[in-house]
């Protein structure tokens, strides 16, 4: 999955918790919101609270089907709340590849070879 269709797909699903995220449409995605932020933190910072406001549904699902995809319900979104060491953990279940058969959220997103094997920017 290259960056403009990992930002697609998780802007189509935009409040979609159910399923699963691979490992580059994850992080595509938040490459984008840190990039979009940068840019709109230049320009407004009425502008950057808006575009943050508009993001965060998506960021939220996106994660939440990250967390299905290591086989982890979406609550351990709330580890975020936890300074430091919840941020860790979150980072780092992020950074883990995903189940490569299907788990209680559903088929994997991405074929753990295809994912594994694809260079980021590569299609």
């Amino acid at each position: 999955m290259d960056f403009p269709q990992a930002v697609k797909t998780c802007f189509q699903k935009y409040v979609t918790f159910e399923g699963r995220a691979s490992r580059p449409e994850f992080w595509w995605f938040m490459l984008a919101c840190l990039l979009g932020g940068l840019a709109t933190g230049m320009v407004s910072e009425m502008l950057n609270g808006l575009f943050n406001l508009a993001v965060l549904l998506p960021s939220l699902a996106v994660g939440s089907r990250r967390l299905h995809d290591i086989g982890k319900s979406a609550w351990f979104l709330l580890l975020w709340l936890v300074p430091i060491i919840g941020w860790g953990i979150l980072i780092y279940w992020a950074c883990q590849p995903g189940d490569p058969a299907a788990n209680a959220y559903g088929e994997p997103a991405m074929p753990a070879a295809q994912e594994a094997a694809t260079p980021p920017g590569a299609v």
